[in-house]
């Protein structure tokens, strides 16, 4: 018994001894979710995970810039392989998951015929997040125009810096509804509130998200590095993407 109790103790501090801290930028949808998925790496490894949030397009630049990330899940696929092609991802990303769209409104807008309430008087400000450097929000704008609503509301668009601001604009009702990541209305912080309906997938493109180790993860925590990858891609992970709505690859 005593054995068995010093071989545990021995294993956690060995574990303890070799954990490493990852420092990851995460696309803002991924937010709520990487909250589980933090905390099972950490399970799994005894590796800790310090996410960043921000927009896909920011992180680009930022990471370009020298900041010291040592990976990224990105909300698209051409923001991480853009960083493959000019040396600061280790290799080319693949799919981890592929986001959904929804409208979500905390006002009482009749969402079963939506795209004639946004462009009811009632409703004055709609959000989405940067198409410059949100893909989300890159999607939404082909959806309203594929739609034939991107002239109509044009002037009722309001956007936010990433899905992270968009949501608040939404939650605090400062915009009568908005667009944003399925994964956040499936979040148990906001499940339940408000009320959204998913956009038909035909209406745009395919939010393909990308994972990759960057430059700095490979010099500084290399092994760290490659089972955070690997663990992205696991069983485990998968089934909770799933559980915030993502589409699996």
């Amino acid at each position: 018994m005593k054995r068995a109790m010093l071989a545990c103790l021995f294993s956690a501090v060995a574990l303890g001894a070799q954990a490493d801290t990852l420092t990851v930028a995460v696309a803002a949808n991924v937010q709520y979710a990487f909250d589980e998925l933090q905390a099972e790496f950490r399970k799994d490894t005894g590796h800790e995970l310090k996410p960043v949030y921000n927009s896909s397009g920011k992180f680009a630049a930022q990471i370009m810039n020298g900041a010291p990330f040592d990976a990224f899940l990105s909300a698209d696929m051409e923001y991480p392989e853009r960083l493959h092609k000019e040396g600061y991802a280790t290799a080319a990303p693949q799919v981890y998951a592929y986001g959904a769209l929804v409208l979500w409104t905390m006002n009482d807008l009749d969402l079963g015929n939506w795209q004639r309430a946004l462009s009811a008087p009632a409703v004055r400000r709609i959000a989405l997040a940067n198409p410059k450097t949100a893909p989300y929000g890159r999607e939404t704008l082909r959806a309203l125009a594929h739609l034939g609503l991107e002239q109509a509301l044009a002037p009722k668009l309001v956007y936010g810096e990433s899905i992270a601001q968009t949501n608040q604009y939404i939650h605090s009702k400062a915009a009568e509804a908005g667009f944003t990541a399925k994964s956040v209305v499936l979040s148990p912080e906001m499940k339940g509130q408000g009320k959204w309906i998913e956009l038909p997938r035909d209406s745009y493109q395919p939010i393909a998200q990308g994972a990759v180790i960057l430059r700095h993860g490979q010099q500084s925590s290399p092994k760290a590095a490659r089972q955070f990858l690997d663990f992205i891609y696991s069983a485990k992970a998968r089934a909770i993407f799933e559980r915030y709505g993502y589409l699996l690859p």
